[in-house]
């Protein structure tokens, strides 16, 4: 009898890895997930600023973002470039982010290999140059798929022609299973208010304004744990906030795991979140909260979410009273809040993991053995 050799399929994954962020790091976690519910035998190399954690924390392979070489043997060795998602083709950061993504697309389709876009949020795009890289590499891909739709209306402002479908963050599917946990708040008779918070633009007058506005929650008896997001960075900016404030705060470590991290906000009752997968992780949790924009990604967010923002964080006559008075009307109504939150998620969260199911498809037709 003839043994048929059935070839596993192999995909590498471009987005910003290995660099401590835990929103990222929830995005690459969450991919892997779902792509191994799909496909129990896909191989994923993974490009990554710290190949050797990345290998070591998701199980999967990894090689150095900024190693040509090792990207183009990687390249050469799939069936395909996964792209995303996160908010990468954007240049409110500087050019390098455009340059660079579009660059790993340009070498898998000059390797001929499939490349799809998986889930991302797009922009903003400020500069001409930067929407031309943008407009001539998706325009060019096997798949576009986006993380809402004021991502889609930008593509198509620019003068995207693929077609384009959207899917949730990844993250609304990532499976998290609650384990106990009791809460180590030092006030923790109190209700607690889990908050996440990095720099931004004048990040000394918005370190004033959030110690007045957390100070305020803290007068009207609530405790306040700082949840930093991304690494030492947002820790080092919670602690700068907790120093300002003239009531008790306390910060936890920038290091602790994805897992970790929603646990603790697990046993929260609110949030007050900027950063994005933070606001992403209450609505695993069904923790209520209120939104600081500083990003037309936030307003994406909670426009899904049918959820108000409480603050433009980038307009500087922002009122520090808007954040304890929309956590008082979240309080106030606490259980009906978790309900509304939990039912506007749970679609997000079937809708994450079909992102998957589609891209193998398109994989899977253009592989050629």
């Amino acid at each position: 009898m003839v043994k048929i050799e059935v070839k596993v399929m192999k995909l590498v994954i471009s987005g910003y890895y290995g660099f401590q962020n835990t929103g990222d790091e929830a995005i690459l976690k969450s991919i892997i997930q779902h792509f191994r519910t799909t496909d129990p035998s896909i191989e994923l190399i993974v490009l990554s600023q710290q190949p050797e954690h990345t290998m070591e924390d998701y199980g999967v392979k990894a090689v150095n973002r900024w190693n040509i070489k090792e990207i183009i043997k990687a390249l050469k060795s799939s069936d395909g470039l996964i792209s995303g998602g996160g908010s990468l083709l954007q240049d409110t950061t500087g050019p390098k982010s455009v340059l660079y993504y579009t660059g790993v697309m340009h070498m898998a389709r000059l390797l001929n290999r499939p490349v799809y876009i998986y889930a991302q949020g797009m922009g903003p795009l400020t500069k001409p140059f930067s929407r031309f890289l943008v407009r001539y590499a998706l325009n060019k891909v096997d798949g576009l798929t986006v993380r809402d739709e004021t991502s889609e209306q930008l593509l198509k402002q620019i003068g995207i022609k693929k077609e384009i479908q959207v899917y949730s963050d990844p993250v609304f599917g990532y499976s998290f299973k609650e384990k106990p946990l009791s809460r180590k708040s030092r006030l923790n008779d109190k209700p607690l208010i889990a908050v996440s918070v990095r720099e931004w633009g004048d990040s000394l007058a918005l370190a004033d304004k959030l110690a007045e506005s957390l100070d305020q929650c803290a007068a009207r008896g609530y405790a306040i744990s700082f949840l930093p997001m991304h690494g030492k960075a947002d820790e080092q900016f919670s602690k700068k906030i907790a120093r300002k404030m003239k009531k008790e705060a306390e910060v936890h470590s920038g290091d602790l795991s994805i897992d970790e991290k929603l646990m603790i906000l697990s046993t929260c009752d609110l949030l007050i979140g900027m950063r994005l997968h933070s606001l992403i992780f209450a609505s695993i949790c069904s923790t209520p909260f209120a939104a600081l924009s500083y990003d037309p990604k936030i307003e994406a967010l909670t426009k899904q979410l049918g959820y108000p923002v409480t603050a433009n964080v980038n307009h500087s006559d922002w009122d520090p009273s808007s954040i304890p008075e929309e956590i008082e009307r979240l309080y106030q109504n606490l259980a009906l809040s978790k309900e509304q939150l939990e039912e506007a998620a749970t679609p997000h969260a079937r809708n994450a993991q079909q992102a998957a199911k589609a891209a193998l498809e398109i994989f899977r037709t253009k592989k050629k053995y």
